[in-house]
């Protein structure tokens, strides 16, 4: 696994323009909504809205936000979203999986089919493209002075995880989805400070694109998804360059 990028995308949206992190804040406000209809506003019984808060905080999201937003949740009038996965293959074959939440399907799609079939790319049926993916808990802990990566690794492991990757400045522990959120508190319990610790899709194996226009089109693409306001998350096997 070593080499997924879930750190980089983690650092790419909190490096966003104001501008694009309200963005970011709103479609973490649409996930914590969702969750809270679901599950209802209590962090300590609803696991999932504790992983969101966390992530939510994770982003630079103020905490009067995010209290905001749950609150909000929980009214009568408050907005319904619905879920919607798009899968389909961008230029030279790359895997592209789009999630979104919108409370209007046709608008969604719509757009969504628009950029696929603008940029060199198209869209397939559901399971077209999602075997090449494995969900998996990411957890990500930064090097910090002191740190004992034995330690950290055997914490990890006896607490369920999968995997353990030294990624440079992040170690990544990879989890089961199921196991995420009890190895992420068994670690944050024993000290340990958690940058991230979410849900992913890890390709099992990945795309590179030689040609410039290939290039162009799949930035493009990936671009236009990541600024619609109903996408949430965009997962692909596209191998980027290291300035992507």
């Amino acid at each position: 696994m070593s080499g997924h990028s879930k750190w980089k995308n983690i650092m790419h949206k909190k490096e966003k323009t104001d501008a694009q992190k309200a963005k970011v804040f709103s479609k973490v406000g649409k996930e914590i909504t969702v969750c809270v209809k679901e599950g209802g506003p209590d962090p300590i019984s609803n696991s999932k809205l504790r992983d969101l808060i966390a992530k939510a905080k994770s982003l630079n999201v103020p905490n009067d936000n995010i209290d905001r937003i749950i609150k909000k949740a929980t009214a009568a009038d408050s907005a319904n979203y619905e879920e919607i996965v798009y899968e389909g293959y961008g230029p030279s074959g790359v895997a592209v999986i789009v999630e979104a939440l919108t409370d209007n399907r046709n608008r969604t799609g719509g757009d969504v089919r628009h950029y696929f079939d603008k940029y060199g790319a198209s869209l397939g049926q559901t399971g077209c493209v999602s075997y090449l993916f494995a969900d998996k808990g990411v957890i990500i802990v930064g090097k910090a002075d002191g740190l004992d990566e034995d330690k950290l690794m055997e914490d990890a492991l006896e607490a369920g995880a999968e995997d353990f990757v030294d990624e440079g400045e992040i170690f990544e522990i990879y989890t089961t989805p199921e196991d995420l959120d009890f190895v992420n508190q068994t670690l944050t319990d024993k000290g340990y400070k958690i940058e991230s610790a979410e849900k992913d899709k890890i390709p099992s194996n990945y795309v590179t694109l030689d040609n410039e226009d290939d290039l162009k089109k799949m930035r493009l693409l990936i671009e236009y998804l990541e600024e619609h306001d109903d996408v949430q998350e965009i997962y692909h096997n596209w191998d980027a360059p290291e300035e992507e």
